[in-house]
């Protein structure tokens, strides 16, 4: 993630509807949740639908939350994604593990909400090889990811990492200021392209990358 072409995700997708509507409208990385309480999350039998979709148009990503290692074992097999994306509390040493036991390149999430956990991220900078910056979840949230609320992007002004991604309440409308205050390297949206929670909008995927590309 070193290029100058700001990388996009699009995540949480659920149907082959859109993840076309995602590769047609050019974006890097298709994103999959597998965590029961989400709105949008797959099964294991829609994951090798949409997994041979993707097949080798959009990178996979493999979205989980402190899963075990016999989860991540059956999301693997079924989806074969390219990079696994935890998002829960997992420890920089599960991070470690769960890199050592797949072979594949890791995302590891961080809720952000102060500058103290901008600094929690360093921990994890050896052993993830992409830091997700997230808006930081209330303490009794369901999920703790995609409810569209956003952070002060200034919290991430001159992080010192090169390989990390913006995320938390990104939509095509404010996307372009995002990147501006941040210049992070790549973008990541869930909620901010969907029509209601956990359904993904077409058009919006392709104003959501549009915008990012008019940079």
């Amino acid at each position: 993630m070193t290029q100058q072409r700001t990388l996009v995700k699009i995540c949480g997708l659920s149907s082959p509807e859109t993840l076309r509507a995602t590769i047609a409208a050019g974006a890097d990385m298709a994103g999959f949740v597998f965590f029961e309480r989400s709105p949008r999350h797959i099964d294991l039998e829609t994951a090798r639908t949409l997994g041979l979709m993707a097949q080798d148009r959009v990178s996979k990503v493999a979205l989980t939350v402190d899963a075990s290692d016999a989860e991540l074992d059956e999301i693997v097999d079924a989806l074969a994604p390219d990079m696994l994306q935890l998002h829960g509390k997992e420890s920089p040493e599960r991070v470690a593990a769960v890199k050592a036991r797949f072979g594949l390149p890791v995302i590891k999430a961080i809720g952000v909400a102060t500058p103290e956990d901008v600094a929690r991220a360093g921990a994890f900078r050896d052993v993830a090889d992409v830091l997700l910056f997230d808006a930081k979840p209330a303490p009794d949230a369901a999920v703790p990811g995609g409810a569209g609320v956003s952070f002060d992007w200034n919290l991430l002004r001159n992080i010192g990492a090169a390989n990390w991604m913006l995320s938390g309440g990104l939509d095509a409308e404010n996307v372009a200021g995002a990147l501006r205050v941040t210049k992070a390297p790549a973008v990541d949206v869930s909620s901010g392209v969907e029509r209601e929670r956990g359904v993904k909008d077409p058009a919006r995927i392709a104003d959501f990358i549009k915008a990012v590309r008019a940079l």
